[in-house]
C-alpha cells in the first residue's frame, strides 16, 4: 500500500513548495511538501469550510482543528479571530514542521501546534469550536472516531464542523454526527462538498 498523508514519518522525498493563497480576503503565503496532504493548492473544501464559517456564532473560547496539515483552516480560522487560541493537531510530522513555518510566515500567534493522533494529545476538554477536513484515506473508522469524539472535548454550545465531499462519505458522516449530537445542518454545498454542522 502506498504511503499517505496521514503516516506519521512520511518517507517521500522532501520537495517543498510555496505559493500564495486567499482565504477569507486574506493573503497567505503557504509551504507545503510531498507527503502532505494537498500539496500545491488549498483544497477546496478546506477553503469552503473557512469562508463558510461565522465565528460569531460560536460561544466564547478556544477551537480546535483536527488533522491541520500543513495548517491553512487552522491558521485562518486564528486570524478570524485573534481572542481565540486555535489548537492545531496531527499525525503528520512533516506537516507539523510546516504548519509551525506557515504560522510564522503569516505572522499567526494565536495558535498551538502540536501532535496528536486525533484527541490522544488533547487536554482541553471545552472547546467552542471543533473543525476537520478529516483524512478519507485514513478510513471511515477514523473519520467517524473524529465525529464521535468531537462530542466530549466541546463545551456545551460548542459546534463541531467538518467538510466532507458526497462521493467520500459525507451522507455516512451526516447521519453519525446526528446520532452522536442529536443534531445535524448542512450549511453549505457547493461542488459535491458539504459543510456540516452538529452542536452540543
Amino acid at each position: 500500500m502506498s504511503e499517505h498523508y496521514y503516516t506519521e514519518n512520511p518517507n517521500t522525498k522532501s520537495n517543498p513548495v510555496t505559493w500564495e493563497a486567499t482565504l477569507d480576503n486574506r493573503t497567505f503565503h503557504f509551504t507545503s511538501d510531498s507527503g502532505v496532504f494537498s500539496k500545491e493548492k488549498v483544497d477546496f473544501g478546506s477553503q469552503l469550510l473557512i469562508e463558510s464559517v461565522d465565528l460569531s456564532l460560536f460561544p466564547e473560547g478556544d477551537l480546535l482543528d483536527v488533522g491541520c496539515g500543513y495548517g491553512p483552516m487552522g491558521l485562518a480560522l486564528a486570524l478570524k479571530d485573534n481572542n481565540r487560541t486555535v489548537e492545531m493537531v496531527d499525525v503528520n510530522t512533516r506537516a507539523l514542521e510546516l504548519a509551525q513555518k506557515n504560522a510564522q510566515a503569516n505572522k499567526v500567534n494565536n495558535v498551538s501546534i502540536y501532535s496528536s493522533h486525533i484527541y490522544e494529545a488533547v487536554e482541553k476538554k471545552d472547546f467552542a469550536g471543533i473543525f476537520s477536513n478529516p483524512p478519507i484515506r485514513a478510513g471511515k473508522k477514523v473519520v467517524h472516531q473524529i465525529l464521535e469524539g468531537a462530542y466530549n472535548q466541546l463545551k456545551p454550545g460548542g459546534i463541531l464542523t467538518i467538510v466532507i465531499q458526497k462521493k467520500q462519505g459525507a451522507p455516512s458522516a451526516k447521519k453519525k454526527m446526528e446520532d452522536v449530537f442529536g443534531n445535524i445542518e448542512r450549511i453549505v454545498q457547493d461542488k459535491g462538498y458539504w459543510i456540516l454542522q452538529s452542536k452540543k
